[in-house]
């Protein structure tokens, strides 16, 4: 059966493959120019491929996927078809609730050694969360009140490269930033028994990553309104990620969405919009020493 362009540009495959394209560069907080110049595609080319209207060639959607740093199978939808043993236990888990699976996941870490012990977990704590959440100062006061040392991984990151994490990225790309934030991290695990990590906002784009920080940290989520994460940054004198964008809010919303469900697999959850600074932290520490049952 064959079909014509009025019936691709329908076709549901097309708007899936669309959304997940826009869902991937979301979570990796790429615009849409970053991607389509990584891709050596057009601009317009990649809209029509987000908006579903466009019929890409297997050659295009390999380029789109290796920008946007994952496999293609991930892009097409389904890496569980690659073998029979992902089809049977994708079977296994595919009507589990995220509880359920969550337990799943915990349970396949202990099996493999790579759950960290809960009672060094709970003296690492990790702050996971968008640019402009609160992460360093928050950070800082927390690790002062526990005294506990505090880092920021980015700061690590730059030690392990010698250069700035601007040329990190200008100069190696994206995928070596990654080894060396993965590899900062592990090297703060080993290091710190205890430790309170401030860690970059898109740590959580690497899945290795971020379950090295979910098997050996007790993880909170600084979350603010999206307002409030440009505000903050603008005021710190730095746009980073959205340096040339005119549509920076919609673009950090985008990210903001992309990446949620996985800030939301922290152990806490914990707005920094909600009150001054001050109140805050101490809103924070009450809820950081209740969770790990320290005393008030």
């Amino acid at each position: 059966m064959s079909f014509s362009d009025d019936d691709l540009s329908r076709h549901p495959f097309l708007t899936t493959l669309g959304e997940r394209v826009r869902t991937l560069r979301a979570r990796r907080g790429l615009t849409r120019k970053a991607v389509a110049q990584a891709a050596r595609v057009s601009e317009r080319h990649l809209a029509n491929l987000e908006s579903g209207t466009g019929n890409a060639s297997i050659l295009i959607l390999l380029q789109v996927a290796q920008a946007l740093q994952c496999t293609i199978f991930e892009l097409l939808g389904d890496v569980t078809t690659s073998s029979p043993e992902w089809l049977l236990i994708r079977e296994l888990l595919e009507k589990r609730n995220e509880g359920e699976l969550r337990r799943v996941r915990q349970q396949i870490g202990d099996m493999f050694g790579t759950h960290g012990d809960e009672r060094a977990r709970s003296n690492r704590i990790a702050l996971v969360g968008l640019r402009g959440a609160g992460k360093t100062t928050l950070g800082q006061r927390l690790a002062d009140d526990l005294g506990f040392p505090f880092i920021e991984l980015s700061r690590e990151i730059e030690k392990f490269a010698g250069c700035s994490i601007s040329e990190i990225h200008n100069l190696y790309g994206t995928n070596a930033y990654r080894r060396y934030e993965r590899r900062a991290l592990e090297e703060a695990i080993q290091i710190y028994p205890e430790v309170v990590i401030a860690t970059p906002g898109g740590l959580v784009s690497d899945s290795a990553t971020f379950n090295e920080t979910l098997s050996h940290c007790f993880t909170v989520w600084l979350k603010a309104a999206p307002e409030d994460h440009l505000g903050r940054v603008a005021a710190q004198g730095d746009m980073r990620p959205m340096a040339g964008s005119k549509e920076a809010l919609e673009d950090l919303k985008r990210i903001l969405e992309g990446r949620s469900a996985f800030y939301a697999k922290a152990d806490l959850t914990f707005d920094t919009s909600a009150q001054p600074l001050d109140d805050s932290f101490l809103a924070l520490r009450t809820q950081v020493r209740q969770a790990l049952k320290l005393p008030l």
